[in-house]
């Protein structure tokens, strides 16, 4: 189950396919009480620039992925070392590493080297490009809040 910005729970279904905004606001939070000291990792196709997964890594998984060539990142959710297709054999191909100045987090410049980079599929079947299919959009019953201040103002649309 995950929660949103309200608190309410929502099935793992209606969180990634939906078209409800359900940020969860609460991530970093979590992560810092959690025992694990992890940086985010923005991740980008080398040779398309579409930006594929932010994930985060902790010494573990950076050493990793260094030293085998393909990313890997630490599942905070799990708590433990995720090799990126280790079981779906969707690797992505490490070609660059960078640091951005402060050194509080990563961007990983890859070649994907299966059908996708996220662990949804779109309605095809097929896995998608990366984690980035939807974007916000104004939601019809925007006219209740003409401030847009409110969750319901909003909703996901497919790219």
């Amino acid at each position: 189950m995950n929660r949103n910005d309200t608190g309410s729970s929502s099935s793992t279904a209606d969180l990634e396919e939906g078209t409800a905004l359900m940020l969860d606001f609460n991530k970093l939070q979590d992560i810092v009480k959690g025992e694990a000291g992890v940086i985010p990792v923005a991740v980008q196709d080398a040779d398309t620039k579409e930006v594929l997964i932010v994930a985060y890594v902790n010494m573990e998984a950076l050493a990793y992925t260094l030293s085998h060539g393909v990313a890997a990142f630490w599942s905070t959710s799990r708590n433990e070392l995720w090799i990126k297709g280790a079981t779906s054999g969707d690797k992505l191909e490490l070609v660059d590493v960078r640091v951005n100045c402060e050194q509080n987090s990563l961007l990983y410049l890859v070649r994907p080297l299966g059908a996708g980079a996220c662990h949804t599929r779109g309605a095809d079947g097929n896995a998608r490009s990366g984690c980035y299919y939807r974007r916000i959009e104004r939601s019809d019953s925007a006219e209740d809040d003409p401030g847009g201040r409110s969750a319901t103002s909003w909703k996901l649309t497919f790219v």
